[in-house]
C-alpha cells in the first residue's frame, strides 16, 4: 500500500488531497460565519460575486454560480425581498435586468467576510512563516482553479 505523500506526488493523488483539504475548510468556514447571518450559501455567494464585481444580469449571476437562471431567479428574489439586493431594467434592453448589491447587502458581506477572515487569520497564526509563504503562493492557484469549466 502506498504513502499518503506517494500519493499526493502523482496528479491523481494531489487532486484527492486537495479536494478533501479545500471541502474541509470551507465547511470550517461556512460555520464561522456571522452569527446573524441567516442567508443560504447560495445567496451569500450571489452578494459575493456583486460585491466583487459589480451589477450583473441575472443570466451572468447563473452562469457564474453555475446554475439554472430561474433558480437564480428565486435567489435573487430572495435577496431582494430582504432589501439586499434591488433590480432595474438594462439601460438599452429592457429585457435584461441588472441585479445591484444594496448598502445593507454590502454591510452583510462585509461583516460576514470580516468574521471569517479573522477566523483563518488565527488560524494562519499556527503555520510557520514557510507554510505562510506556500499558502501566499497557492492563493491565487487555488483561485484560479475555481474559476476553471
Amino acid at each position: 500500500m502506498p504513502t499518503t505523500a506517494a500519493v499526493a506526488r502523482t496528479d491523481a493523488g494531489l487532486a484527492a488531497e486537495l479536494r478533501v483539504g479545500v471541502m474541509r475548510l470551507r465547511r470550517r468556514l461556512a460555520g464561522e460565519r456571522h452569527p446573524d447571518n441567516d442567508l443560504s450559501l447560495g445567496q451569500m455567494a450571489v452578494l459575493g460575486l456583486l460585491f466583487r464585481r459589480g451589477d450583473q444580469t441575472v443570466g451572468d449571476l447563473a452562469r457564474l454560480e453555475h446554475v439554472q437562471p430561474p433558480s437564480m431567479t428565486r435567489t435573487v428574489t430572495c435577496l431582494e425581498g430582504d432589501g439586499l439586493v434591488v433590480r432595474r431594467p438594462h439601460e438599452t434592453d429592457g429585457r435584461v435586468v441588472i441585479v445591484s448589491l444594496t448598502d445593507r447587502g454590502r454591510e452583510v458581506v462585509l461583516a460576514d467576510r470580516k468574521r471569517r477572515d479573522a477566523w483563518l487569520a488565527v488560524q494562519l497564526t499556527h503555520l510557520t512563516p514557510d507554510e505562510r509563504n506556500v499558502l501566499r503562493r497557492a492563493a491565487p492557484l487555488l483561485d484560479r482553479l475555481s474559476q476553471a469549466d
